[in-house]
This record gives C-alpha cells, sequence and structure tokens, in this order.
C-alpha cells in the first residue's frame, strides 16, 4: 500500500510539472482576445503609414504627454508603494493606538472612484491642477491597491520568521526592511503594477482638473476625428510604455511563493513598539484620512443640500443596471483570470509570462479605445453583438483582468501543491483534489478579485458610454454627464449612490485582506 501511494505521488508530481494542452491553449485564446484592442491600433498604424505617423508621434506635444504620464507614474506608484505598505505595516505589526479604525480607514478610500475625488476637491480648491494636482488624487484614491495586499500577506506570513530574526538581535526596522518586505514583494509588485496601469489609463480624474495626460489627449483626439490618425499615435505610444512597465514587473517578480504547510505560529506576531513616533504616525495617517475621504465627503454634503438633487427620475434606473453590468463583468473576469493565474504560478516560465503580459496590455491602453476597438469588431464581424451587454461585459474584461490576476494570482501563491497531491495519494482525482482542497483556499482571493472588477466595472464611464445599449444609464455615466455640465448638485446623488454601492465591495476585500491564511 505505501509503495501504491508513492508511486501514485510520483505520477502527480511528474503530471504537475508541466501544464496541460488545454490550459495553454484556453490562456492563448484568452491572450488573443484581449490583444484584439491591440490589434485595432496597429492596424490603423499600418494603415496609415510610419510616413504619416512619424511628424504625429515626434512633435512637442507628444512629449509633453510623455513626460506627463511618466513623471505621474514615477511618482505616484512609488507614493501609493509607500502608504499602502507603510499603513499596512502600522496596522498589523505595531502597537499604534486604534488599529482595527486605522485599519478601516485606509481601505475606505477605495469604495470613492478617483473621478468623484477629482470632483470633491475641484470643487473645493477649483485652481486645482497640473502634476501636483494629479498626483494628490491619484495617490489619495489608488494606494488601497496596494494597502490591501500587503494586509492579506502580512496577515499569511508566519511570525516566527520575524520572531526569529529579533532573537538575533535585528530591530524593528531591520526586521521589517530585512525579513517583512522581501515577503510582501507579490503583493508590492502586483499591486504598483495595477496602480500603473490605473494612472496610465485614468481620464476621468484628470479631465476634471485639466491636467494632460496620453489617456486626455486620446480622448481628445478620438471624439473629434473618431479613429484619426494622431490618436492611433498616442495609442501607440502609450501601449509601448505599458509594455516596458510589463517587462519590469516581470524581470523582477522573481519565482518565489510562500505558501506553507501548518498554520505556523498559532499567535499573533509580538506588535513592534512605535514609542515617540507614535504620536507622527497618528498624526500622518489622520492627515491621510481627511486628504482622502473627509475633502470628497465633505464637497458631497455640501451639494446635495443645494436645491432638490435626490428628485431625479433617473437615479432607481441607474441603480439596477450599474449593479447588472458590474455583477456580469466582475463574475466573466473572475472566469477569465483564473486560468491564466494558474498558468502563471502553477507553472511559470517564460511562455508563461509572455501570455500574462499579453492580458496587461490591452489595460493600459484608455478605455474609449477598447471600446472603438470592439465597435470596429462587432460591427465588421458579428453586428448582433454591437451595443450589447455581451459586449460591455467583455470590454470590462479586458480593461479590470489585472485586478483579477493580481488577487488570483496572490492566493494561488500561498496555496500549496502538496495538499493537492496528498489528496490524489490518498485516491482522489486530480479534478476532486482541487475542488475540495485547492477552491476552498482560493475563495477570498476570488471574492477579491470580483469585488476589485466590480469596483472598477461601476464606475467606468468611456467604454460603458460607447457600447452599452441605447438608453442604459449607469451612476457613473449619469454622475459624468452633470458633472461635465458643472451641474455639481445634480451629480452629488450619483456620487453618493456610487460610493454606497462600492461600500459591501469594500469590506469583503477588507475582510478577506484580514484573514489569517492556515494552509
Amino acid at each position: 500500500m505505501a509503495e501504491r501511494i508513492q508511486n501514485d505521488r510520483r505520477k502527480v508530481v511528474s503530471r504537475g510539472s508541466r501544464p496541460s494542452a488545454l490550459l495553454v491553449v484556453l490562456v492563448c485564446l484568452i491572450a488573443v482576445v484581449m490583444l484584439v484592442p491591440v490589434g485595432y491600433v496597429l492596424s490603423i498604424v499600418l494603415q496609415v503609414g510610419w510616413s504619416t505617423l512619424a511628424p504625429l508621434i515626434f512633435r512637442p506635444k507628444v512629449g509633453e504627454l510623455l513626460v506627463n504620464s511618466l513623471l505621474l507614474v514615477g511618482f505616484g506608484v512609488p507614493l501609493c508603494v509607500a502608504l499602502g505598505v507603510g499603513g499596512a505595516w502600522l496596522v498589523e505589526r505595531t502597537t499604534l493606538p486604534g488599529r482595527r479604525v486605522w485599519g478601516v480607514l485606509l481601505a475606505a478610500p477605495l469604495a470613492i472612484p478617483a473621478f468623484v475625488s477629482s470632483y470633491g476637491w475641484v470643487s473645493a480648491v477649483p485652481s486645482i491642477g497640473g502634476l501636483g494636482g494629479g498626483l494628490l488624487i491619484a495617490t489619495l484614491a489608488y494606494f488601497p491597491l496596494v494597502y490591501l495586499p500587503a494586509v492579506a500577506t502580512l496577515r499569511g506570513l508566519d511570525p516566527a520568521l520575524e520572531e526569529s530574526a529579533r532573537s538575533l538581535g535585528l530591530g524593528p526596522w531591520a526586521v521589517f526592511f530585512r525579513v517583512v518586505l522581501p515577503q510582501l514583494r507579490l503583493a508590492v509588485w502586483g499591486g504598483g503594477l495595477v496602480v500603473a496601469l490605473h494612472l496610465l489609463a485614468e481620464y476621468g480624474a484628470f479631465a476634471l482638473i485639466r491636467f494632460d495626460t496620453f489617456t486626455t489627449a486620446i480622448v481628445v483626439q478620438y471624439e473629434s476625428t473618431f479613429a484619426g490618425p494622431a490618436a492611433s499615435a498616442l495609442g501607440a505610444v502609450l501601449a509601448t510604455v505599458c509594455l516596458v512597465l510589463l517587462v519590469v514587473e516581470a524581470s523582477t517578480r522573481g519565482r518565489a511563493r510562500f505558501a506553507r504547510l501548518g498554520s505556523g505560529v498559532a499567535r499573533r506576531a509580538t506588535p513592534a513598539r512605535l514609542g515617540a513616533f507614535a504620536p507622527l504616525a497618528l498624526v500622518g495617517l489622520a492627515l491621510l484620512s481627511v486628504l482622502s475621504i473627509g475633502v470628497p465627503v465633505a464637497s458631497l454634503v455640501r451639494w446635495l443640500s443645494v436645491g432638490d438633487p435626490w428628485s431625479q427620475r433617473e437615479l432607481p434606473t441607474s441603480i439596477i443596471q450599474t449593479v447588472l453590468l458590474a455583477g456580469g463583468g466582475a463574475v466573466a473576469a473572475v472566469l477569465v483570470a483564473l486560468p491564466v493565474a494558474w498558468l502563471s504560478v502553477r507553472h511559470p516560465s517564460r511562455r508563461a509570462r509572455v501570455l500574462e503580459g499579453a492580458t496587461y496590455v490591452a489595460s493600459s491602453l484608455p478605455a474609449i479605445i477598447i471600446a472603438l476597438a470592439l465597435v470596429t469588431v462587432t460591427i465588421r464581424l458579428v453586428p448582433a453583438l454591437y451595443q450589447t451587454p455581451f459586449t460591455v461585459g467583455l470590454a470590462y474584461v479586458i480593461i479590470f483582468l489585472p485586478r483579477a490576476l493580481v488577487s488570483l494570482r496572490t492566493g494561488l501563491a500561498q496555496a500549496p501543491v502538496a495538499l493537492e497531491e496528498a489528496a490524489e495519494a490518498l485516491g482522489h482525482s486530480l479534478v476532486s483534489a482541487r475542488l475540495r482542497v485547492t477552491l476552498p483556499l482560493l475563495l477570498p482571493s476570488i471574492g477579491a478579485a470580483a469585488a476589485l472588477v466590480g469596483l472598477g466595472a461601476a464606475n467606468e464611464l468611456t467604454a460603458t458610454l460607447l457600447l452599452a445599449p441605447n438608453g442604459t444609464r449607469t451612476l457613473a455615466t449619469q454622475f459624468w454627464s452633470a458633472s461635465s455640465a458643472v451641474a455639481y448638485s445634480n451629480a452629488a446623488p450619483y456620487a453618493v449612490l456610487l460610493i454606497l454601492l462600492s461600500v459591501p465591495a469594500v469590506a469583503l476585500l477588507f475582510a478577506q485582506s484580514r484573514k489569517r491564511v492556515t494552509t
């Protein structure tokens, strides 16, 4: 019997060392579909020709847009990483007073869409703008995308490693930088990449403060010339910038995995004492909460008191259509992301990284380019799908797939393969082992992925405007229509409903991030 189990285990290990042909084919098909917007841009570039595009690319305006976008990413991502990781460490690993309250407040900005935050700042400080204004708004809106995975990873780490480091004479800061931070690499790199892609593709937040980036310029070009060569040239440059980011992230991510068998040390790690730094940490967190939550909420309260904005007839319809479209997009994105994440984590290779990277490239493009690509493809190939919920859902999958991938990839990295192998050695089939062992371990990551995508889909503007069936009204599109017309009072109810609709998803993300991993 023991010999049979050992032979079965050898078969499991041998079979698990290479991905199945079905998985590879499925991920290849997903990558092809995800690259449709990139193919759309390239096809227009080829049709127009280099002789026409070169003068459009190598001109001062493009250089200005490139500098703005690179500075936005170059400063915005480190700021989000510093705030996210620093906040997670303070809440999870120190004696910070009121850690539970601060934990909630640090996650709360995720419930406020970036363009709603921009609306709040513009109405409170009309002179805000430029790179400083863009960095302020984007950092306050996006740092929770690093904070939540950092909290989840800290909860899953074995505190015995930190205690061993302290017993060897390392101080709190040395333990953080030499022991904790290296184990946060997946969360930091994944969250930082998602933040960078958001910064490159964000439109509404920067348009409201009139800060020019590639995305705002592309939207203006497409609105004036639809599929003109200038917009295509800008889209090609933006896709190139994203490709460079993907190469950097893939080359520095490494293959380290941090799964463990058993729960490790049953008790939590001994919190580090802040001592004289405690008041400084409290003041910093309070200031961060006021800027990220207080200013937008105060502006909304102010505009809700003007006139009777809640009497608008479109409000109930907007709520229903937002929930249906965003929920469908979240489910579809999780189903698409799961095989990609599985190939990337369970079978890491250059091929897997290329296929995974292909899914990120299209997500870096502005939503209007993705929408126009789907408009062109559906009209030419499948006219019946033009302006249908299916096309809207496909756009949401392409735009927000990185959100699902980061969560699922982190969850899979902490799900030990050895448990599957043990289940198979005990007589379970491969499918049964994964359903009974791995799937329960992935449920928190699946819930987090669906919540992240649902949040993004509920707040999406340009693709929804272009692809949704006639008469569709979502909270985001109605808010944008009112705020762009400077009808701030009429826009306020839609902003409030967007925030309220986002609260359950953010609460789920926060709850999942604080669950200890005991696999």
